[in-house]
């Protein structure tokens, strides 16, 4: 079973996607994150902000992803029969036509914009980032980026979990679904 995970920016992917697997002890389940097909930081494209002009290297735009890349891993990952269950996260899983046609269940954690940049904050001071620089970025690129690419995938996926909540339940009711899938 190949499960595709969505969302915003700070939404919860990640955290929902570990949880999901720790759910999942008994099964065979490999994690395949986006964020690891990143291109290099000097050859992400380069784009003018909307509004101030701007210029920023492109984290959220489909072409900083080798999501080519990212397809052959996952569809090798299906092909390997090593694995009961496949989890892909990312902010273009439902966007990428090859990606979301090998997908059996599509999850979009869905999150409100202020919740996803304090945590966008919070995490990025972490590696050093000023609050004034996330914050631009954020303002000039990043939700004009969701907007465009991420949110309208939303009404692609089956489940839209709650980001705003603790998983417990979400992960519980899906990890039950999968094992019934999986016997």
């Amino acid at each position: 079973m190949t499960i595709g995970i969505a969302g915003g920016t700070a939404s919860g992917k990640s955290t929902f996607t570990e949880q999901l697997k720790a759910a999942l002890p008994a099964l065979r389940v490999k994690l395949i994150h986006q964020d690891s097909y990143y291109l290099p930081h000097k050859k992400l494209p380069q784009v003018q902000a909307p509004f101030s002009g701007k210029t920023y290297r492109d984290y959220n735009h489909p072409q900083s992803v080798e999501l080519d890349k990212l397809t052959h891993d996952l569809t090798k990952a299906k092909a390997s029969g090593k694995y009961d269950v496949i989890l892909i996260d990312g902010l273009f899983v439902l966007q990428h036509p090859p990606i979301f046609a090998q997908l059996d269940l599509r999850l979009f954690v869905d999150c409100p914009a202020d919740e996803r940049i304090v945590r966008r904050l919070r995490r990025n001071m972490t590696w050093g980032l000023s609050f004034d620089e996330i914050a631009e970025f954020y303002l000039d690129l990043v939700r004009h980026r969701h907007d465009e690419f991420v949110e309208p995938t939303k009404h692609r996926a089956d489940v839209i979990i709650n980001g705003a909540q603790p998983f417990d339940i979400a992960i519980q009711i899906l990890a039950a679904y999968i094992k019934g899938v999986t016997a």
